[in-house]
């Protein structure tokens, strides 16, 4: 496999990264990283980002798993990180349909293979990556466990405004203007034009200078806000998702007390409906849980990779 980019240096994973280019199979160009636990690994993790992330963002989480002893995986979504972007404007975060997100996994899951890396292997998704990682499991992505931090099973609106967006982003996608922007968005990087006091993503200040400074020193990372298409579709596939069981795979999710981004009823709801499953309020903690504070992360960390060490 060919090695890819990546900027160990701006990025709080251990220095041993390697990343490589993948393939999918209509043509786009994505990007994993690995990195390996000095003794013998446990398994591997196969973390799936959310909305607007990246591998490099990923640095404190990726450290406290390879410290639990687990090889972990993680991967570029096209349209962000410096996976293909997928429109003529590179910060539109925008995708033709959902489902193209597991053209994303499979050439994932064949990387893995083609690095033979170690099994058992569980799936670590947050946010859209929690919507993606669901779809996949239902598709059998062949994982043990699962771990889903704030996934990604509803958006946040209200009422008012779904009501609103179905009708408005369908009709910018028939017409061709589903790369557009949706309202109140742009090219702009949130955590680049938001104050620390305001932001929805994180009540850690040094994780957040962490991510602006990122930003400053590799903007090519970042992606701007959604399209019409993107939101069309992310509605789309909730809604369909929220009508599929649930797996008969052990299951462990967390939502943060603070969560702004995506809806707690439909966290709460499919979880209710997961068997054996188990869901976890943190409290003081908003929609990055994994790049949130040392004390919240060793709480989810710990109990993610008891998760995990229960079902070698």
């Amino acid at each position: 496999m060919e090695e890819a980019t990546l900027y160990s240096g701006i990025s709080a994973a251990p220095a041993h990264g390697k990343a490589y280019w993948i393939h999918t199979d209509d043509g786009v160009r994505g990007r994993v990283a690995l990195w390996e636990p000095e003794e013998v690994s446990k398994g591997t993790v196969l973390v799936f980002p959310g909305r607007s992330d990246y591998i490099e963002l990923y640095g404190h989480p990726v450290n406290d798993l390879v410290k639990c002893g687990y090889s972990t995986f993680v991967i570029d979504w096209r349209g962000h990180g410096l996976a293909d972007r997928v429109t003529e404007d590179p910060k539109a975060g925008h995708v033709a349909r959902f489902t193209d997100y597991q053209k994303d996994v499979a050439a994932m899951v064949h990387a893995a293979e083609t690095l033979d890396l170690p099994k058992p292997w569980y799936l670590l998704g947050h946010s859209m990556g929690g919507c993606i990682g669901f779809r996949a499991v239902l598709e059998g992505l062949p994982v043990a466990a699962c771990a889903f931090t704030a996934p990604m099973w509803d958006i946040h609106i209200s009422p008012a405004q779904r009501f609103a967006a179905w009708p408005l982003t369908w009709a910018a996608q028939t017409l061709g203007k589903g790369h557009l922007y949706a309202p109140g968005y742009s090219d702009q990087s949130y955590i680049l034009n938001v104050g620390f006091e305001e932001n929805r993503l994180t009540s850690d200040f040094e994780v957040f200078q962490y991510w602006v400074n990122q930003g400053q020193k590799a903007p090519e990372l970042h992606t701007g806000g959604p399209s019409m298409g993107w939101l069309f579709q992310a509605l789309k596939e909730t809604r369909s998702l929220s009508k599929s069981q649930s797996p008969n795979l052990p299951c462990i999710s967390f939502y943060g007390d603070q969560e702004e981004v995506v809806s707690i009823a439909a966290i709460q709801d499919r979880m209710v409906r997961w068997p054996g499953g188990s869901l976890q309020k943190i409290q003081n903690a908003k929609h990055e849980l994994l790049l949130e504070t040392p004390e919240t992360r060793e709480i989810l960390m710990a109990k993610i990779c008891e998760l995990f060490a229960d079902n070698l």
